[in-house]
């Protein structure tokens, strides 16, 4: 296993229990670096479809290992610092040190009304401002520099979405996401800490690939009278939870060392087209 390009590195990932968190946190352990998984695995109450169960977090925890690279997983919620807090501090206290933060974890709740939009914020924004501002102590005193990855979304560049409180929330919170990006880019800086945003479109994961999403996306169909262009401009309908890790393990390797303040679209040009 020598020679791998974050080996020796420490990464927390957050909602790792399946679907793109689990990929970033797999795709980061091949490369060498030890994992700090964090996933709620309970449901909320305004998301329409299956979130995440501990066991999810346990078929995680075993592709980490299998390969080779070692895990502490926790169940920890991002809109609570002191959970998250005591979810990162387990893997602090068996690593000893962290490098590279994935703050991945997210919700969709495109038709839940006001709930929706409460939930959506509180996981998506205030839950990526959690993360980040509990890693920072550790980041900064360690003296060695960073990587931090926030998971935003071509909705958080493009104001795509539907009448539904969610579903502007969700919009809302990604564009929120970018400016978080923004301004700990220029915060952490000084340190050698690098903060960007990855912002795909549509990826196959159980956030979007179930029959909730796709009851709204008929729904705007049916409001419409024709289909939203939702299409991605390469002939690819959507992308796999591997195409964003690939993009996750470039950002947080010394190939984009000089890379910060930056909202990568990996969305096989559906932002080009708006």
């Amino acid at each position: 296993m020598m020679g791998r390009a974050l080996e020796g590195k420490v990464a927390l990932v957050t909602g790792a229990a399946r679907g793109q968190g689990r990929a970033d946190a797999v795709r980061l352990a091949a490369d060498g670096a030890s994992v700090i998984a964090v996933d709620l695995c309970r449901q909320i109450a305004s998301v329409p479809y299956p979130l995440a169960a501990p066991d999810d977090l346990a078929e995680t925890v075993k592709l980490v290992e299998d390969t080779g690279s070692r895990i502490v997983a926790r169940q920890g919620d991002v809109r609570d610092a002191a959970s998250l807090g005591a979810a990162l501090q387990a893997g602090l206290d068996e690593f000893g040190r962290l490098d590279i933060v994935v703050a991945n974890a997210g919700i969709a709740p495109m038709q839940s009304g006001a709930d929706g939009w409460r939930d959506v914020i509180d996981v998506n924004l205030t839950g990526v401002f959690n993360t980040v501002e509990a890693a920072i102590p550790t980041m900064v005193a360690q003296g060695t520099g960073g990587s931090i990855v926030l998971i935003s979304s071509a909705a958080g560049l493009a104001g795509i979405g539907s009448r539904d409180a969610g579903s502007i929330g969700y919009a809302a919170a990604k564009h929120g996401v970018v400016g978080l990006m923004r301004v700990y880019a220029n915060l952490l800086a000084q340190h050698n800490i690098r903060v960007n945003t990855i912002n795909p479109s549509g990826v196959d994961t159980p956030m979007i690939n179930n029959e909730h999403t796709r009851q709204w996306l008929a729904r705007l169909v049916a409001e419409s009278g024709s289909p939203p262009d939702m299409g991605n401009a390469l002939p690819v309908q959507v992308l796999q939870p591997d195409d964003i890790a690939n993009a996750v393990a470039w950002l947080v390797s010394d190939q984009a060392r000089y890379i910060t303040g930056v909202a990568l679209p990996v969305d096989a040009g559906y932002l080009n087209k708006k």
